[in-house]
């Protein structure tokens, strides 16, 4: 009887246990936008020679270089950086007189390379806005698509 009564105790604390762990929630997935950003849609003309907002923190091989990238590949290093969901910002250096700055927010989570299939959704949006010689000379609430990279 002892017995018995050891083994239901037994089932029944592995039970409760298992119960205990799946009414946990799940950790949420880590968030990790690295990849490329383009412009949704056409571009404002003020921003035809722009290409794409380029994270690489991780300096993966199969990526662009981490800054704002133009048309004809001058590459922007970003001066200041922020990569929160909630928080994406950042100011560039200054090429030939020119620079530019961001401040958006990721419009999802989660791991961006794991949960791309090639969909051209939005994925940030923000405020871009560039500079000549310091003044401001045009800025743009845009939305950017995803892409992985190769």
């Amino acid at each position: 009887m002892n017995k018995l009564l050891t083994i239901v105790a037994v089932v029944l604390l592995m039970i409760s246990a298992s119960l205990f762990v799946s009414g946990q929630k799940k950790p949420a997935a880590r968030f990790d936008p690295n990849g490329s950003f383009w412009i949704s849609g056409k571009p404002p003309a003020e921003f035809s020679d722009f290409s794409a907002i380029n994270l690489n923190t991780r300096n993966l091989r199969r990526l662009p270089k981490t800054g704002l990238q133009l048309n004809d590949g001058t590459t922007f290093r970003f001066r200041t950086l922020v990569v929160k969901q909630s928080n994406f910002s950042f100011t560039t250096d200054t090429k030939r007189g020119l620079s530019y700055s961001f401040a958006g927010k990721f419009l999802k989570g989660g791991d961006f390379a794991m949960t791309w299939s090639g969909e051209e959704t939005p994925v940030l949006e923000g405020t871009l806005t560039k500079f000549k010689e310091g003044q401001k000379v045009a800025d743009a609430q845009l939305k950017f698509t995803y892409f992985a990279g190769t």
